[in-house]
Formats: C-alpha cells, structure tokens, sequence
C-alpha cells in the first residue's frame, strides 16, 4: 500500500514539472517582458525642419542691383530681397540671408550652406536635371552692352572673337559663347561693367532690367544698350533636388501673391512695370 501511493505521488509530480517547463503548443514559452519593436525615425523634410528652425537661409549676391544690393545705409534690399522676405513671412519663418559671389552659389546650396538662392536665377534644362525650382516670379531679357565709344559692334553676329566680361556658369554667359565672344570671367555685375568702361573688355551681356535701372542711377557711365536677345529668360528660387514640400510651399506663397497684388507691387516699386509675367 505504501508503494502504490509512493508511485501515484511520483507521477502527479512529474506531470506538474512538464506542465511548468513548456508550452501547451510545446514551443518554448514566450517572454513577456520583451521590448516592442522601435519605430524608424524618418528625417524632417526640409520644409519641416526649416519651421522647426524658425528661419529659412537664403543665399544672395548682394552686390546685383536691383535685385540683390546694399543701399547708401548699408542694409542689404532689392526686388529679389524683398520678394524672397515676404514669401519666408508666409510660410512663417524669418528669413537669413548669406552673401557670396554668383559662381560660388551653386556650391554653397549643395553643402547645405543655404536653403534657397534668391539671386534672378535662370530657369533652364540643364540646371533642372541637378536643382528645383520655383515657378519664375520674374521675366527677363538678356542685352548686348558695349563702351559707348565703340562704333563696330551692330549686334550679337558682331561680337565673335570680342572679349566678353561675364559670370562663368550665367546663362548670359551662354549667349555670349554660343556667338564666339571670348569669355573673360568676372565675379559679378559691377565688375563687368568696370571691365567694359576701362575698355578691358569689348563687350558683356547682362540682364536687360539690371542694365535699365544701372544706367538710370548712373546716367554718366559710358555704356550703351546695342541690342536685345529674343529670347526671354524666366528666373525662379533655385533649391537643392528633393526639396518638394519647401518648393510648393514657395509656389503657394508667390501664387498668393499674384492673386492679392502684392508680387506686381514689389515689382512697380523697383522697375515702374510688373515684370513678375
């Protein structure tokens, strides 16, 4: 009798051990206690992270006016700056401005030294396959512009061969090539036209509006306006590939612009005519 009940104790023993060390499935019993699955951090677009950081930077010659300059008390204004502050005041963001030479704006936006460029960039193909742009908030055309001394040069079919005073990647600067002038690279407007009056160069091809509202200011420098490109050159905000959301976001705001009055506005302010269309 008391082996049966040693025996019925053992059993009922050993049925409650297996019973503790695995699951009714078999598999090894799960835990618990382990850690939910993390989710993946996505990174802020850039329309995101410039909200978060309140100010949008904007890379911007300086020295090009109308659009881009330093007034006679030295604070930085223009079409251009003025446009760009009040797209960034509808987006909701205070706008930062960095100064740099044309050729070095490209290179400054690819190292993120800059958000956008306000600078009267020419939309064109080849820099839409690297860049984005906004829809143009400014139509234009490209002038032939000589010494006023100079008696030779009737138009674009006379300027093969001339040296030409211009910005190494402008689109202006294309022109010129694509009639055989000789390039002499300079860092900017002013520069070009010092070149031109010291007789440096025989020529530069610029931007129509720029060179109206030069030789309004300066009505003594030596320069003369011989012809215009047929071509009409739309410039947008220029902004790193990728940048979508901060794109549409300017597009919204030059659209509302447009609409309420204040883009043709700014316009008549710098030029006297609306030269946003």
């Amino acid at each position: 009798m008391k082996k049966l009940l040693f025996s019925l104790l053992a059993s009922t023993l050993l049925v409650a051990l297996a019973g503790c060390g695995s699951s009714p499935t078999g598999q090894p019993p799960q835990n618990s206690a382990a850690p939910a699955p993390t989710e993946e951090k996505t990174e802020p677009n850039l329309l995101e992270k410039v909200k978060a950081d309140g100010k949008i930077l904007i890379g911007t010659e300086g020295t090009y006016a109308p659009f881009t300059f330093h007034d006679q008390s030295g604070k930085l204004t223009g079409y251009d700056v003025e446009v760009v502050t009040e797209v960034a005041k509808r987006i909701g963001v205070a706008p930062v401005f960095q100064e740099t030479q044309w050729d070095a704006m490209f290179a400054g936006l690819d190292s993120k030294r800059f958000d956008v460029v306000a600078n009267q960039v020419g939309i064109r193909p080849d820099r839409q396959e690297k860049y984005d742009f906004s829809n143009p908030y400014t139509v234009s055309t490209a002038v032939l512009v000589t010494h006023k001394d100079n008696t030779t040069v009737k138009g674009f079919e006379d300027i093969k061969g001339l040296r030409a005073a211009q910005t190494l990647t402008s689109n202006l600067t294309d022109i010129a090539k694509k009639n055989g002038a000789e390039i002499v690279g300079v860092e900017g407007f002013n520069q070009a036209i010092d070149l031109l009056v010291s007789k440096r160069v025989d020529i530069t091809i610029n931007d129509g509006i720029s060179l109206l509202d030069f030789m309004k200011q300066k009505p003594d420098v030596p320069i003369k306006i011989i012809a215009k490109d047929p071509n009409v050159a739309k410039n947008g905000f220029l902004f790193r590939k990728g940048s979508t959301e901060l794109v549409d976001a300017f597009n919204k705001a030059l659209d509302d612009m447009t609409k309420d009055g204040t883009l043709a506005k700014i316009s008549e302010k710098w030029f006297g005519a609306d030269v946003s269309k």
